[in-house]
């Protein structure tokens, strides 16, 4: 079954993780703590929880508990994106285009989650 880093959602999480991270860099110092630092650890979980998850395959209950982690994960990073939009940090086009990314990667974990046995050991 390869490796985590071969799943199409791992990859694009992880690039979309990069991304926020890139642009997260102009946002204002007197956000470093309450913005900056909880969308880029929200971000992050998304691809960490998705290698957890693989790695635990072997126990579908895990397995499936990880990906509702990353799931969780992703809808926070949403809200912070939200968050970023409205406070203009991000122009309304990069929110959107971040919005439309993480509601990408957001569709597979779902399947994964329904259909388990495609994935489990």
């Amino acid at each position: 079954m390869g490796d985590f880093r071969d799943l199409k959602v791992y990859k694009l999480s992880y690039e979309l993780t990069m991304e926020i991270f890139s642009i997260t860099k102009k946002f204002p110092k007197d956000e470093r703590y309450s913005l900056t630092d909880r969308i880029r650890w929200s971000s992050r979980s998304i691809p960490a929880n998705i290698s957890e998850a693989y790695r635990k395959r072997r126990y579908q209950k895990h397995f499936i508990s990880k990906l509702n982690d990353s799931d969780s994960e992703l809808a926070e990073t949403i809200t912070r994106l939200d968050f970023s939009k409205d406070c203009n940090y991000i122009s309304n086009e990069e929110h959107e285009r971040f919005i439309g990314e993480n509601e990408e990667v957001g569709r597979f974990p779902g399947g994964m989650i329904n259909k388990p046995e495609k994935f489990v050991l």
